[in-house]
Formats: structure tokens, sequence, C-alpha cells
């Protein structure tokens, strides 16, 4: 089996480049030597890591994306990150992320039969509408009661000024 120092993918024996990185690659000697196991992030990327460590498989992380300004503000590290695992242990981790459901089954079909079904879930802005009967007639509303609200605290503060003055000044 090959794989790339770069990116850490494993090749079959006959590919000479990386396919990701266009490197050319070597043959895995060292049986702890790390190789690519899945991207993941956030909260499915803790969970490949807690899975593998039952079962005794030690993992590292190597960041992708570096971008830390989502963690800086939520507190929620969302960067995606490769997981990789020692090649001796590559194909027992294989089998734990099919498992838990990371990794898809490679004899898994994706769709029954063969036809397309399309889904009747609803989008979370489209849950969102209709869990606040919101739509654009909703946000039309709000918007008219801001601007309401808004004209109240102006007028109504310029009206009680008047009225305090008139009191202080006698009449």
């Amino acid at each position: 089996m090959k794989y790339c120092e770069s990116c850490r993918m494993l090749h079959n024996d006959e590919d000479e480049s990386c396919s990701q990185c266009k490197k050319r690659l070597k043959t895995v000697e060292e049986p702890n030597t790390p190789v690519f196991l899945i991207s993941a992030s956030g909260f499915e990327k803790d969970r490949i890591i807690a899975a593998l460590a039952d079962e005794g498989i030690p993992s590292d992380t190597k960041r992708i994306k570096k971008d830390n300004s989502a963690n800086a503000v939520t507190g929620v590290d969302m960067s995606d990150i490769n997981i990789l695992v020692p090649y001796q242990a590559y194909e027992k981790a294989y089998d734990i992320c099919v498992g838990i459901g990371a990794i898809k089954a490679e004899d898994e079909e994706i769709v029954d039969d063969g036809q397309y079904k399309e889904s009747s879930a609803k989008s979370l802005s489209e849950q969102f509408e209709e869990t606040n009967g919101s739509g654009k007639a909703g946000r039309i509303v709000l918007a008219v009661m801001f601007l309401l609200v808004a004209s109240l605290a102006i007028f109504g503060t310029d009206a009680i000024m008047n009225i305090i003055m008139k009191l202080f000044n006698g009449g």
C-alpha cells in the first residue's frame, strides 16, 4: 500500500502520484505511519475521535481550514479537521466509522430501487417561519410595528418634555 506524505491519503500500489495533491507516493513501511481516515468538524469530529479512543485506536488531527473566527465568537471549533490513524489500525478505524455512520459502507445503496426520492424535509428557515407564523406578511407587520414604536418613542418623548416644561414654566 502507498500513501502521500503530504496529505496522508492511502493509494493503491499501482498509483505513482497522489490524486489530491499530485505529489509522489511512498510505500508504507512503518505500521505506525499516520494515514488519513476522514475529514470532519465540530461535534462529528469529537464523536469520531471518541469512538476510536473507545476501541483503543490512537488518532491525530490535522487542521484543513485555517479560519478561527467562528471559534472566537462561539467558543466552538468548526474548522475542518483531517483525522489520522496509524496504518496498522486503519481497517479497524474504517469499520468503526462505518458502524457509527460517519462513513458510508461501500456496498450500501444511496437510494432504494435506483429511483430518486425527493426529500420532503423543510429547510431551517421554512421551519422557523412555520413555527413563528412569520412569512413575508409577518415581516411586514413587524417592520410597521417597529416604525410605530420608534415614532411613539420620539414624539412621545417630545410631548412629555413639553408637558414638563409647561409645569415648570408656570403654564
